[in-house]
C-alpha cells in the first residue's frame, strides 16, 4: 500500500512539471540539478545545488542517493563503499535509525554482515551524506 501511494506520489510530480505547491506559491525544481545527483558525488555540488536537490527530495519523498535507497539493510565496510558517510551532531544529510526487523521506511536502517542492500564506509570528511542517529522520527531533511 506504502509503495503504491509512494508511485503515485512521484507520479503526481512528473505530470507537473516536477514544481510544489507551498502556500499558494510554486516551487520549481531545477531538473538538471536532480539528474546531477544521481550521476555525481554530492560532495561536487555547490551549497545551493545541494540545497535545492535535499528540497526536491523533501518535497517529493524520493528517499535515496545516486539511485540508493536509503533504507533497508546495510552492511558497514572499510573500502569500496556504496555511499560515505559523516555522523553529525547537527545538520544532517539524512536521520538514521537502527532496527532490528522491516527497514521499510526512509532512514531505517538494519545492520547485517551478509546480502546487504547497499555498503556505507563511515568518513570524518568529504562524506556523500552526513547521518544524524535517532530513536525517533528517521528521515531526509
Amino acid at each position: 500500500m506504502k509503495k503504491s501511494i509512494y508511485i503515485a506520489g512521484v507520479l503526481a510530480f512528473a505530470l507537473v512539471g516536477m514544481s510544489f505547491m507551498t502556500n499558494k506559491t510554486v516551487r520549481t525544481y531545477n531538473t538538471e540539478v536532480i539528474d546531477s545527483v544521481y550521476k555525481t558525488e554530492l560532495s561536487e555540488l555547490t551549497q545551493e545545488e545541494k540545497q535545492d536537490a535535499f528540497e526536491y527530495f523533501a518535497a517529493t519523498g524520493d528517499c535515496s542517493f545516486k539511485g540508493i535507497k536509503l533504507y533497508g539493510k546495510v552492511q558497514f565496510v572499510t573500502s569500496f563503499p556504496d555511499i560515505k558517510i559523516q555522523y553529525v551532531t547537527s545538520f544532517p544529510d539524512i536521520k538514521v535509525k537502527n532496527v532490528t526487523s522491516f527497514p521499510d521506511d526512509c532512514g531505517e536502517w538494519q545492520t547485517v554482515t551478509s546480502f546487504p542492500d547497499f555498503k556505507v564506509q563511515v568518513v570524518t570528511s568529504f562524506p556523500d551524506l552526513k547521518v544524524q542517529m535517532v530513536e525517533s522520527f528517521p528521515g531526509m531533511n
